[in-house]
């Protein structure tokens, strides 16, 4: 089953990682600088597109993101 806490924590692990200011990552996302605020903070996800945006831009896999590697190992 899918955690919605560790989404969270692995969108916010990415941002952290990503080597941007959230201002930065918010022009590359084409979102608020307040929102990326809002995806560290837990208060929100970002949507799909933004979040297919987000993986790109860091070159994570959506797969560990969403924790479809965690299924693979049960």
């Amino acid at each position: 089953m899918v955690d919605i806490k560790i989404i969270q924590d692995r969108i916010i692990e990415t941002i952290k990682n990503s080597g941007l200011t959230q201002t930065q990552l918010a022009k590359k996302l084409n979102v608020s600088q307040s929102a990326v605020a809002h995806y560290i903070s837990k208060d929100i996800l970002p949507s799909l597109d933004t979040l297919a945006k987000l993986c790109i831009i860091c070159d994570v896999s959506p797969e560990y993101i969403l924790c479809f590697d965690e299924k693979e190992k049960q």
